[in-house]
């Protein structure tokens, strides 16, 4: 300021300068001079405010053009700094939402939104509308900063370090954010995940019946174990079960689009598959009436109830079909096996897709709660985005789901109900297999014509 200011004071005296020269000289000539014509005097007087004229105006011409060049500089400096702004804060969003663009239409992807997210922006955007009115405007973090903090977490399994500095906020607040979007999952949006009413479930049926021709199958069980690292485990600690028990099981029943209908988790990573099932609300449901409670049908005489199918780590029961053990090459028990495996698919596939969670796809460093709530988000966002998103996009790179086949052996008690209880189921199953063998001699006979 004190440059400008003495820039001015010279270029002002230079002005007034010329201006005192010029009026001078028009003083002079307009006098009746003639005696003072001849005599050096005038002529002295003369020389002397012609060059002062001369000398002020080439110094006021200076003057005016180092202010340009002053001015053009400080213009060109303000560019430079709005530029490097807008390169700042470009930088920024990019860090926030990670190849998230906000336009004034709304969102448009990237490539790489999707592998962050496991989502498209529209359904990103979506969500975050719908999380709205449950996620707390805290830390001068906005919406979309707390949920995408949250789904960045789950998506890629990154540790809060990466997450906090991804969207330039702390570890802190990237923690908190995570854990209260898995709690608004769990406690205001699992509707998600629900089983069918009755007058829906023919629905889920019908569907298996399509892909494997047997009737009245309404789910597929099945269960997975997810490991973690947090050191502040509850549970009793068993050296020789290192692993299991550090381990959640997690129990889920399918349709046939792979949609989660039921899911239970936080049970001891040693907890064998039909313990897990016996200690669930699902069994308490189907052995009181509450579901799968649809009148039989009926194969040549035999009533067959609406029926889960599951692996061989289940028990054999009237609504829960499991494989065979051992069967007879080409008889009718080879049959159902294949035709049970067929349903079962669903499941196993299922259990590959949330392993795709970048959280579950490792062991989960979280205390068992929160580990908890992880597999409950993902298991709730799986149904969500298979809604919006459909199957042939969440589903994509699953064919390896055999993999996930973590059965456990059944040993199944030694006492008459039990046995009352398989042997009724048995013949249920043996009217199934009858039915896929005749699917079986069908297929054959046309192939043949």
């Amino acid at each position: 300021m004190r440059v400008r200011t003495r820039m001015d004071a010279r270029l002002l005296a230079a002005l007034v300068s010329t201006i005192i020269c010029q009026v001078a000289i028009l003083l002079i000539l307009a006098l009746n001079h003639s005696h003072y014509a001849s005599s050096s005097a005038f002529n002295s007087v003369w020389s002397i405010l012609v060059q002062n004229l001369q000398s002020s105006q080439a110094v006021a011409a200076v003057l005016i053009e180092e202010e340009e060049e002053e001015e053009e500089g400080k213009r060109k400096k303000r560019r430079r700094v709005m530029a490097k702004e807008e390169e700042e804060d470009d930088r920024k969003a990019d860090q926030d939402f990670t190849g998230l663009v906000r336009i004034e239409s709304g969102l448009m992807e990237s490539a790489s939104f999707k592998a962050n997210f496991r989502m498209s922006p529209t359904t990103f955007e979506w969500l975050c509308k719908q999380f709205e009115p449950f996620v707390a405007k805290t830390n001068n973090l906005g919406v979309f900063e707390r949920v995408g903090m949250g789904f960045f977490r789950l998506a890629t399994g990154s540790s809060y370090q990466a997450v906090s500095q991804r969207f330039v906020s702390t570890e802190p607040t990237a923690r908190l954010c995570t854990k209260e979007l898995c709690r608004v999952l769990c406690t205001n949006f699992k509707f998600w995940v629900a089983y069918p009413s009755t007058w829906d479930l023919p629905k889920v049926s019908n569907e298996f019946q399509t892909l494997s021709g047997l009737p009245n199958c309404c789910g597929a069980v099945d269960c997975t174990r997810f490991k973690f690292t947090n050191t502040h485990y509850p549970y009793l600690y068993n050296e020789e079960d290192d692993d299991l028990q550090q381990s959640v099981v997690t129990q889920i029943v399918v349709d046939c689009s792979s949609r989660i209908l039921s899911i239970i988790t936080g049970f001891k990573g040693n907890k064998g598959d039909s313990r897990v099932l016996r200690s669930s609300t699902l069994y308490a449901d189907i052995e009181e009436g509450r579901l799968l409670n649809s009148p039989p049908l009926h194969l040549k005489g035999i009533s067959v109830p609406q029926y889960l199918v599951g692996d061989s780590g289940y028990p054999l029961l009237p609504w829960l079909m499991v494989p065979y053990t051992d069967p007879v090459v080409t008889s009718c028990q080879e049959d159902f096996n294949s035709k049970h495996y067929l349903m079962r698919q669903a499941a196993l596939r299922t259990l590959s897709c949330l392993r795709k969670w970048g959280i579950l796809s490792k062991p989960i460093e979280e205390d068992v709660r929160v580990a908890v709530g992880c597999i409950g988000a993902c298991a709730i966002l799986h149904n969500i985005l298979l809604a919006r998103e459909g199957g042939s996009t969440l589903l994509e790179g699953t064919e390896d789901y055999a993999l996930h086949d973590q059965s456990s052996q059944y040993y199944r008690d030694a006492n008459m109900v039990e046995y009352y209880i398989e042997k009724k189921a048995s013949v249920i199953r043996n009217a199934l297999a009858v039915k896929a063998r005749d699917m079986r001699n069908s297929e054959q006979a046309m192939s043949s014509q």
